[in-house]
Protein backbone atom coordinates (compact mmCIF):
# COMPACT_ATOMS: atom_id res chain seq x y z
CA UNK A 1 0.00 0.00 0.00
CA UNK A 2 1.23 3.70 -0.73
CA UNK A 3 2.42 5.41 2.31
CA UNK A 4 1.99 9.06 2.88
CA UNK A 5 5.33 9.96 2.25
CA UNK A 6 5.65 7.91 -0.99
CA UNK A 7 2.27 9.34 -2.08
CA UNK A 8 3.48 13.09 -1.26
CA UNK A 9 6.74 12.72 -2.96
CA UNK A 10 4.81 10.79 -6.52
CA UNK A 11 2.54 14.05 -6.35
CA UNK A 12 5.31 16.68 -6.02
CA UNK A 13 7.13 14.71 -8.64
CA UNK A 14 4.43 15.08 -11.56
CA UNK A 15 5.41 16.93 -15.22
CA UNK A 16 3.74 19.29 -16.75
CA UNK A 17 1.66 17.28 -19.20
CA UNK A 18 -1.01 16.97 -22.02
CA UNK A 19 -4.30 17.50 -20.14
CA UNK A 20 -6.23 15.91 -23.28
CA UNK A 21 -5.00 12.45 -22.90
CA UNK A 22 -6.18 9.75 -20.74
CA UNK A 23 -4.65 6.36 -20.08
CA UNK A 24 -4.65 3.89 -22.44
CA UNK A 25 -7.94 1.83 -22.95
CA UNK A 26 -9.95 4.42 -21.67
CA UNK A 27 -13.38 4.40 -23.58
CA UNK A 28 -15.69 7.15 -25.12
CA UNK A 29 -18.87 7.92 -25.75
CA UNK A 30 -22.36 9.84 -25.24
CA UNK A 31 -24.76 9.27 -22.68
CA UNK A 32 -28.11 11.28 -23.38
CA UNK A 33 -28.78 12.26 -20.20
CA UNK A 34 -32.39 14.68 -19.52
CA UNK A 35 -30.39 17.83 -20.88
CA UNK A 36 -28.89 16.25 -23.79
CA UNK A 37 -25.63 14.45 -24.75
CA UNK A 38 -22.73 14.64 -22.30
CA UNK A 39 -19.36 13.64 -23.23
CA UNK A 40 -18.26 10.65 -21.12
CA UNK A 41 -15.29 8.94 -20.46
CA UNK A 42 -14.72 4.74 -18.51
CA UNK A 43 -11.92 3.31 -17.45
CA UNK A 44 -10.98 -0.27 -15.76
CA UNK A 45 -13.16 -3.66 -15.64
CA UNK A 46 -16.88 -3.06 -16.70
CA UNK A 47 -17.92 -5.65 -13.56
CA UNK A 48 -15.40 -4.18 -11.07
CA UNK A 49 -17.20 -1.43 -8.34
CA UNK A 50 -17.99 1.79 -9.93
CA UNK A 51 -16.53 5.27 -9.04
CA UNK A 52 -18.07 8.41 -10.57
CA UNK A 53 -16.26 11.47 -10.45
CA UNK A 54 -17.89 14.62 -10.93
CA UNK A 55 -16.24 18.02 -12.30
CA UNK A 56 -17.58 21.27 -11.12
CA UNK A 57 -17.90 24.92 -12.51
CA UNK A 58 -15.87 26.00 -15.55
CA UNK A 59 -14.13 22.37 -15.13
CA UNK A 60 -14.45 19.00 -17.38
CA UNK A 61 -13.35 15.66 -17.38
CA UNK A 62 -10.02 16.00 -17.72
CA UNK A 63 -9.33 17.15 -14.53
CA UNK A 64 -9.38 13.52 -13.05
CA UNK A 65 -6.99 12.29 -15.95
CA UNK A 66 -4.46 11.36 -12.89
CA UNK A 67 -7.01 9.77 -10.65
CA UNK A 68 -8.12 7.43 -13.52
CA UNK A 69 -5.66 5.14 -13.52
CA UNK A 70 -5.06 4.73 -9.71
CA UNK A 71 -8.37 4.10 -9.31
CA UNK A 72 -8.39 1.78 -12.32
CA UNK A 73 -5.11 0.27 -10.99
CA UNK A 74 -6.98 -0.69 -7.62
CA UNK A 75 -9.50 -2.48 -9.18
CA UNK A 76 -12.39 0.36 -10.00
CA UNK A 77 -14.61 0.97 -12.88
CA UNK A 78 -13.87 4.57 -13.11
CA UNK A 79 -16.32 7.24 -15.16
CA UNK A 80 -16.59 10.96 -15.63
CA UNK A 81 -18.42 13.41 -17.73
CA UNK A 82 -18.40 16.76 -19.01
CA UNK A 83 -21.53 18.26 -17.26
CA UNK A 84 -24.21 20.14 -18.99
CA UNK A 85 -23.22 23.71 -21.03
CA UNK A 86 -19.35 22.78 -20.40
CA UNK A 87 -16.23 21.80 -22.59
CA UNK A 88 -17.49 18.33 -24.79
CA UNK A 89 -21.03 18.57 -23.27
CA UNK A 90 -21.62 22.78 -23.96
CA UNK A 91 -24.82 21.53 -26.20
CA UNK A 92 -26.99 20.17 -23.33
CA UNK A 93 -28.79 22.55 -21.42
CA UNK A 94 -32.24 23.66 -20.57
CA UNK A 95 -33.54 24.06 -23.67
CA UNK A 96 -33.58 20.42 -24.33
CA UNK A 97 -35.44 19.32 -21.19
CA UNK A 98 -39.20 18.36 -21.18
CA UNK A 99 -40.36 21.17 -20.88
CA UNK A 100 -37.53 23.63 -21.98
CA UNK A 101 -36.52 25.78 -19.76
CA UNK A 102 -34.72 29.25 -19.72
CA UNK A 103 -31.71 28.44 -17.12
CA UNK A 104 -29.57 26.12 -16.11
CA UNK A 105 -30.91 25.10 -12.08
CA UNK A 106 -30.02 22.63 -9.41
CA UNK A 107 -32.30 20.13 -10.63
CA UNK A 108 -30.77 19.67 -14.16
CA UNK A 109 -27.32 18.78 -12.75
CA UNK A 110 -29.34 16.60 -10.55
CA UNK A 111 -31.22 14.44 -12.58
CA UNK A 112 -28.17 14.11 -15.22
CA UNK A 113 -26.40 12.78 -12.44
CA UNK A 114 -28.76 10.51 -11.26
CA UNK A 115 -29.37 9.08 -14.90
CA UNK A 116 -25.77 8.75 -15.15
CA UNK A 117 -25.74 6.72 -11.70
CA UNK A 118 -28.72 4.52 -12.87
CA UNK A 119 -26.51 3.86 -15.81
CA UNK A 120 -24.68 1.03 -14.38
CA UNK A 121 -26.23 1.16 -10.51
CA UNK A 122 -24.93 2.53 -7.13
CA UNK A 123 -21.16 4.24 -7.05
CA UNK A 124 -18.23 5.56 -4.97
CA UNK A 125 -18.66 9.09 -6.00
CA UNK A 126 -16.88 12.27 -5.69
CA UNK A 127 -18.37 15.72 -6.43
CA UNK A 128 -15.89 18.49 -7.31
CA UNK A 129 -16.34 22.24 -6.35
CA UNK A 130 -19.43 23.15 -7.06
CA UNK A 131 -20.33 19.74 -8.16
CA UNK A 132 -19.81 18.80 -4.70
CA UNK A 133 -23.00 20.28 -4.14
CA UNK A 134 -24.86 18.63 -6.87
CA UNK A 135 -23.91 15.22 -5.50
CA UNK A 136 -24.79 16.25 -2.21
CA UNK A 137 -28.36 17.08 -3.49
CA UNK A 138 -28.35 13.75 -5.43
CA UNK A 139 -27.36 11.81 -2.18
CA UNK A 140 -30.83 12.66 -0.59
CA UNK A 141 -33.06 12.52 -3.33
CA UNK A 142 -31.43 8.91 -4.34
CA UNK A 143 -29.41 7.28 -1.40
CA UNK A 144 -30.17 3.96 -3.01
CA UNK A 145 -27.91 5.06 -5.86
CA UNK A 146 -24.41 6.12 -3.48
CA UNK A 147 -22.04 3.69 -1.93
CA UNK A 148 -19.63 6.53 -0.72
CA UNK A 149 -19.11 10.24 -1.22
CA UNK A 150 -16.40 12.22 -1.62
CA UNK A 151 -16.34 15.91 -1.28
CA UNK A 152 -12.87 17.78 -3.08
CA UNK A 153 -12.76 21.09 -2.32
CA UNK A 154 -16.54 21.52 -2.16
CA UNK A 155 -18.24 24.66 -0.54
CA UNK A 156 -18.97 23.81 3.04
CA UNK A 157 -21.40 26.17 3.40
CA UNK A 158 -25.29 27.26 2.35
CA UNK A 159 -26.79 30.58 0.64
CA UNK A 160 -24.62 32.83 -0.63
CA UNK A 161 -21.81 30.32 -0.45
CA UNK A 162 -18.95 32.71 -1.78
CA UNK A 163 -19.12 34.99 1.67
CA UNK A 164 -16.95 32.43 2.84
CA UNK A 165 -14.38 32.62 0.19
CA UNK A 166 -10.89 33.45 1.75
CA UNK A 167 -9.99 37.44 1.01
CA UNK A 168 -13.22 37.88 -1.25
CA UNK A 169 -15.51 37.02 0.87
CA UNK A 170 -16.48 40.13 2.26
CA UNK A 171 -16.98 41.61 -1.40
CA UNK A 172 -18.49 38.59 -3.01
CA UNK A 173 -21.75 40.19 -2.83
CA UNK A 174 -22.73 41.22 -6.75
CA UNK A 175 -24.90 40.12 -9.72
CA UNK A 176 -23.85 35.98 -10.61
CA UNK A 177 -22.89 37.79 -14.19
CA UNK A 178 -19.96 39.91 -12.24
CA UNK A 179 -18.77 37.35 -10.31
CA UNK A 180 -18.62 34.57 -12.79
CA UNK A 181 -16.28 37.34 -14.65
CA UNK A 182 -14.17 37.94 -11.50
CA UNK A 183 -14.08 34.12 -11.77
CA UNK A 184 -13.02 33.65 -15.13
CA UNK A 185 -10.43 36.71 -15.29
CA UNK A 186 -9.20 34.66 -12.41
CA UNK A 187 -8.58 31.39 -14.62
CA UNK A 188 -7.77 33.11 -17.50
CA UNK A 189 -4.66 34.90 -16.59
CA UNK A 190 -3.75 31.98 -14.31
CA UNK A 191 -3.49 33.72 -10.74
CA UNK A 192 -2.74 30.22 -9.43
CA UNK A 193 0.30 29.73 -11.59
CA UNK A 194 -0.61 26.43 -13.38
CA UNK A 195 2.13 25.25 -15.43
CA UNK A 196 1.67 25.58 -19.11
CA UNK A 197 0.95 22.55 -20.31
CA UNK A 198 -2.24 22.79 -17.74
CA UNK A 199 -2.80 26.60 -18.65
CA UNK A 200 -3.30 26.33 -22.00
CA UNK A 201 -5.70 23.13 -22.24
CA UNK A 202 -7.92 25.22 -19.29
CA UNK A 203 -8.10 28.26 -21.84
CA UNK A 204 -9.02 25.84 -24.57
CA UNK A 205 -11.91 24.22 -22.68
CA UNK A 206 -12.82 28.08 -21.63
CA UNK A 207 -13.50 28.82 -25.15
CA UNK A 208 -16.52 26.18 -25.52
CA UNK A 209 -18.41 26.55 -22.41
CA UNK A 210 -20.70 28.65 -22.34
CA UNK A 211 -20.70 31.78 -20.48
CA UNK A 212 -24.34 32.01 -19.76
CA UNK A 213 -23.68 28.41 -18.11
CA UNK A 214 -21.23 29.36 -15.90
CA UNK A 215 -23.67 32.86 -14.83
CA UNK A 216 -26.11 30.13 -13.61
CA UNK A 217 -24.28 28.33 -11.95
CA UNK A 218 -22.67 30.97 -9.94
CA UNK A 219 -25.95 32.59 -9.11
CA UNK A 220 -26.54 28.72 -7.55
CA UNK A 221 -23.67 29.12 -5.38
CA UNK A 222 -25.20 32.23 -4.26
CA UNK A 223 -28.49 30.62 -3.18
CA UNK A 224 -27.31 27.15 -2.10
CA UNK A 225 -30.03 25.70 0.04
CA UNK A 226 -29.29 24.11 3.41
CA UNK A 227 -29.49 20.38 2.76
CA UNK A 228 -26.62 18.98 5.70
CA UNK A 229 -28.82 17.36 8.14
CA UNK A 230 -30.30 15.77 5.46
CA UNK A 231 -26.90 14.34 3.89
CA UNK A 232 -25.76 13.02 7.34
CA UNK A 233 -28.81 11.39 7.77
CA UNK A 234 -28.28 9.18 4.39
CA UNK A 235 -25.56 7.34 7.19
CA UNK A 236 -22.73 6.60 3.93
CA UNK A 237 -19.08 6.70 4.28
CA UNK A 238 -18.49 10.69 3.66
CA UNK A 239 -14.86 12.35 3.22
CA UNK A 240 -14.04 16.13 2.49
CA UNK A 241 -10.58 16.12 0.58
CA UNK A 242 -9.10 19.74 0.35
CA UNK A 243 -5.94 21.28 0.02
CA UNK A 244 -4.79 23.78 2.99
CA UNK A 245 -4.73 26.50 0.53
CA UNK A 246 -8.22 26.17 -0.29
CA UNK A 247 -10.78 28.75 -1.37
CA UNK A 248 -12.68 28.46 2.15
CA UNK A 249 -10.70 28.12 4.97
CA UNK A 250 -10.41 24.46 7.04
CA UNK A 251 -12.16 25.54 10.15
CA UNK A 252 -15.36 25.93 7.99
CA UNK A 253 -14.37 22.59 6.22
CA UNK A 254 -14.04 20.82 9.78
CA UNK A 255 -16.99 22.08 10.85
CA UNK A 256 -19.03 21.10 7.67
CA UNK A 257 -17.48 18.06 8.48
CA UNK A 258 -18.72 17.34 11.62
CA UNK A 259 -22.06 18.39 10.76
CA UNK A 260 -22.52 15.64 8.35
CA UNK A 261 -20.17 12.79 9.61
CA UNK A 262 -17.76 13.06 7.01
CA UNK A 263 -14.17 12.48 7.74
CA UNK A 264 -11.32 15.23 6.75
CA UNK A 265 -8.13 14.75 4.34
CA UNK A 266 -6.19 17.82 4.15
CA UNK A 267 -3.31 18.31 1.36
CA UNK A 268 -0.58 21.09 0.74
CA UNK A 269 -2.21 22.08 -2.11
CA UNK A 270 -4.90 24.72 -3.22
CA UNK A 271 -8.41 24.01 -4.62
CA UNK A 272 -7.75 21.39 -7.16
CA UNK A 273 -6.11 17.74 -5.05
CA UNK A 274 -7.08 15.94 -8.25
CA UNK A 275 -4.04 17.75 -10.32
CA UNK A 276 -1.76 18.78 -7.55
CA UNK A 277 -2.34 15.64 -5.17
CA UNK A 278 -3.94 13.07 -6.93
CA UNK A 279 -1.94 10.01 -5.37
CA UNK A 280 -2.66 11.38 -1.56
CA UNK A 281 -6.11 11.65 -2.85
CA UNK A 282 -6.45 8.25 -4.35
CA UNK A 283 -5.01 6.94 -1.52
CA UNK A 284 -7.62 8.44 0.57
CA UNK A 285 -10.49 7.81 -1.57
CA UNK A 286 -9.73 3.72 -1.49
CA UNK A 287 -9.58 3.88 2.38
CA UNK A 288 -13.17 5.43 2.27
CA UNK A 289 -14.19 2.86 -0.45
CA UNK A 290 -12.85 0.01 1.72
CA UNK A 291 -14.88 1.34 4.51
CA UNK A 292 -17.88 1.44 2.78
CA UNK A 293 -17.98 -2.44 2.41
Amino acid sequence: MTTIDDALQRDQAIPDLDWHVFPSGTERDVFRAPSGGLARVRLGDRDAPRVVLVPGVAGSKEDFVLLFPLLAAAGYRVESYDIAGHYESAGAGPQHLHPPRDQYDYALFVDDLIAVLEDGGPAHVLGYSFAGLVTELALVERPDLFRSLTLMAAPPATGQVFRGVKHIGPISDMSPHRAAGLILWGIRYNLNRTPPGRIAFVRERLGVTGRACIDDVVGLMMSTPDFADAVAATGIPKLIAVGDQDLWPQAQHDAYAARIGARVATYPTGHAPCETAPHQLARDMLQLFADAQ
